[in-house]
């Protein structure tokens, strides 16, 4: 188990931010490694966040990783190689199939919803 945790505060304009928190007070800043298909994402900032023991963690998502498909990047802790937290992109086709297929599977089930209510008028009438 990491001696650090990593939380999401939020992702906007580009930049997943969050907050890590040393589990022992004292801890130093740990190196932060964020990769993207086994590659580093540069830009990485880790800076203190007010109380001893917690840092602000900026990770900026590289143009290259705008594109069709899925993008998983994984931020971990360089001393230990343990995974600290991961987020992923969803874009273009990949993500058109997936609300195709949740749609379509939705109108079936409602579609069953339907005759199983006006069986049940039917039969109670």
């Amino acid at each position: 188990m990491s001696a650090y945790s990593l939380t999401k505060t939020r992702f906007r304009e580009g930049i997943w931010e969050g907050l890590l928190a040393a589990e022992e007070k004292g801890a130093p800043p740990p190196e932060i490694v964020v990769t993207l298909n086994d590659i580093p994402v540069r830009g990485v900032t880790v800076v203190q966040a007010g109380a001893e023991g917690r840092w602000a963690v900026e990770v900026p998502v590289p143009v290259e990783a705008l594109g069709d498909g899925v993008q998983t990047f994984l931020i971990s802790d360089a001393a230990t190689d343990e995974k600290l937290e991961s987020f992923a992109l969803i874009a273009g086709d990949a993500l058109g199939d997936d609300i195709r297929a949740e749609m379509s599977l939705l109108r079936a089930e409602l579609d069953m919803l339907k005759r199983a209510f006006r069986r049940h008028c039917l039969e109670t009438m």
